[in-house]
């Protein structure tokens, strides 16, 4: 029953995807066909300075982009919290899976997913939901913060209410995805927790010592792989925080409506550094429509620049 679950959400969660991305990357096939396709999503990812004065109904203030990064911060930290808790109380790394046998039937009096019954695959899984919602946080608590203190919106520039709400289901869903595998055995760990808690009371609970090494200890035990994919997933977090600075920097001594060409890091490459670095479809499409305007903007615009994908796009 419990791995039908895991496997309904999963699926729930990969048709959410498919469903979001399937009509952008359809639109994105140059067929003649399909050019209303995508001239709606063109219009839906149409932003700032980049939306038309004509194009204003059913528009946001851009500044709401702030909802994303609270909401998205307390669902990843909530989620990060308890996967990791799980993971660090209920599948230890072998050596220490005797150790914890009397904490863990304590605590929530036994689980589907046992230290002795579960498998190295599903530890890795487990401990790896982990170590994605780790990055996962890093990104969204950047980003809020970037939102708050780098960014300065002007007061008339706006987001269709399609791409606002694209964006809070990203930030819901993005996350839940990173920890789908194991998300019922969380939440079955948190229940009983919560449950003991309520019935026994805070004396009566037991003592839970945390050894800081072994709370990190399987994370850097994951393999190469991830931490290939961590290095480069802090790359480009370093250039995005680098080009985000660098358009906040343009705002500090001109007026609300006043625009000027960006210099430094990526830019000096393409239009769209900071959707380079956080790459998804919906924002390429931003990306193109940015580097048009850039060019309609200013004539001595650089010429040698592309849009997202250096010498591609």
């Amino acid at each position: 029953m419990e791995l039908e679950m895991h496997t309904i959400l999963a699926q729930l969660l990969r048709l959410a995807w498919i469903v979001g991305t399937l009509p952008i990357l359809i639109a994105s096939i140059q067929i003649p066909r399909l050019n209303f396709l995508h001239t709606i999503l063109l219009g839906f990812a149409r932003r700032g300075k980049i939306m038309h004065s004509s194009s204003l109904k059913f528009t946001l203030p851009q500044r709401f982009f702030l909802h994303f990064y609270i909401v998205a911060s307390i669902w990843t930290t909530f989620l990060l919290d308890t996967t990791w808790c799980y993971a660090y109380t209920m599948v230890p790394s072998v050596r220490e899976s005797s150790a914890y046998s009397t904490i863990t039937s304590y605590l929530i009096g036994g689980s589907v997913l046992r230290t002795g019954s579960t498998t190295m695959l599903q530890r890795h899984a487990i401990w790896q939901a982990v170590f994605l919602l780790l990055l996962m946080e890093a990104q969204v608590l950047r980003r809020l913060f970037e939102t708050i203190y780098v960014f300065k919106y002007s007061p008339s520039t706006c987001m269709h209410i399609h791409d606002y709400l694209t964006g809070m289901f990203f930030y819901l869903a993005a996350p839940m995805s990173l920890c789908a595998d194991c998300a019922f055995d969380v939440l079955y760990f948190l229940v009983n927790l919560v449950t003991k808690f309520i019935v026994v009371g805070k004396d009566h609970m037991p003592p839970v010592e945390v050894e800081l090494w072994q709370v990190v200890n399987p994370l850097v035990r994951l393999g190469w792989k991830h931490w290939i994919g961590a290095t480069v997933f802090f790359w480009g977090w370093i250039h995005q925080q680098r080009c985000h600075k660098i358009l906040g920097s343009l705002r500090d001594s001109r007026q609300a409506e006043e625009y000027a060409i960006p210099h430094g890091d990526w830019f000096e490459i393409v239009s769209s550094p900071h959707y380079l670095s956080e790459m998804l479809a919906n924002l390429s499409f931003a990306a193109v429509k940015t580097h048009r305007w850039y060019h309609q903007k200013f004539e001595d615009y650089p010429r040698s620049r592309f849009a997202v994908l250096p010498y591609i796009l």
